[in-house]
């Protein structure tokens, strides 16, 4: 590489001398900072290098804060849930999907009440159809080990 593509402010775009592009960065007191490598002949600009990075930096940390965090809650139950227990974890199955989290429900098998897996299943089911207007179903039950799982995600407020 023995000439480079030289673009920026306060300079003439043009193809240069390596040598030449590295002498007028030196005389501006900035950096020559390769930008497309591949290109024939490569495009290098001159920057305060140091500048660039705080830049990029200050732009990852716009992006990453504007990027939404899903969080995932968890609901357990088990094979035999009564009612009233079913009810009151459906009511807070549904205010975690009014937030916007994710919801894991999962009924856990222990010992051998994993016989009653067509149980967890119905009651999986059962609670998915119930939340239908809150959220939808993104995994149907599966039986992982010893816990059925099924996730629900929030439906998008209009």
């Amino acid at each position: 590489m023995d000439e480079v593509r030289l673009v920026g402010e306060n300079i003439e775009v043009g193809v240069y001398p390596l040598a030449k592009a590295k002498q007028i960065a030196k005389e501006q007191e900035l950096d020559l900072v390769e930008i497309s490598p591949k290109a024939v002949p490569p495009v290098c600009k001159i920057i305060d290098y140091k500048k660039f990075l705080y830049e990029q930096k200050k732009r990852d940390k716009v992006i990453k804060a504007k990027a939404s965090k899903v969080t995932v809650k968890e609901i357990r139950f088990g094979p035999q849930t009564d009612e009233h227990d079913y009810e009151f974890k459906k009511k807070h199955a549904i205010k975690f999907l009014q937030d916007g989290a994710k919801l894991k429900a999962y009924v856990f098998f222990k010992g051998r009440s994993i016989i009653f897996k067509d149980q967890g299943q119905i009651l999986l089911l059962k609670l998915a159809q119930e939340l239908e207007e809150y959220g939808k179903v993104e995994q149907m039950p599966k039986l992982e080990g010893k816990r059925m799982i099924m996730f629900l995600a929030p439906k998008v407020k209009k």
